[in-house]
């Protein structure tokens, strides 16, 4: 799983979902970006190692992504999901959200 990333599903009480992904070399690093500070997590990413074709299968279905690093972004473009100028930049790491509506 050379190109794995974190993935976490979460599920609010009405069965919306989101989907985190964080590539992982990201886990346990704090981002920075004008003053505020991004924790990556496993509390929020996940604490499961996937692989892309994990993360591929949840994106396809997803309704709401958090998405963060350089092959998790390059992912969901090759998906169609988001394109490169809609990402933040965290110092120098990618972050996008996916909201279908």
């Amino acid at each position: 799983m050379r190109y794995a990333m974190y993935m976490k599903i979460h599920r609010s009480a009405k069965g919306e979902e989101v989907v985190a992904v964080c590539d992982r070399e990201l886990m346990d690093t704090t981002l920075f970006r004008d003053g505020v500070e991004v924790h990556i997590r496993q509390t929020f990413y996940g604490d499961r190692v996937v692989s892309i074709d994990e993360v591929r299968a949840a994106l396809g279905k997803a309704e709401n992504a958090n998405l963060m690093g350089e092959r998790t972004i390059a992912l969901a473009q090759e998906m169609g999901l988001i394109e490169r100028s809609s990402c933040i930049m965290l110092g120098n790491v990618p972050h996008a959200l996916v909201l279908r509506i």
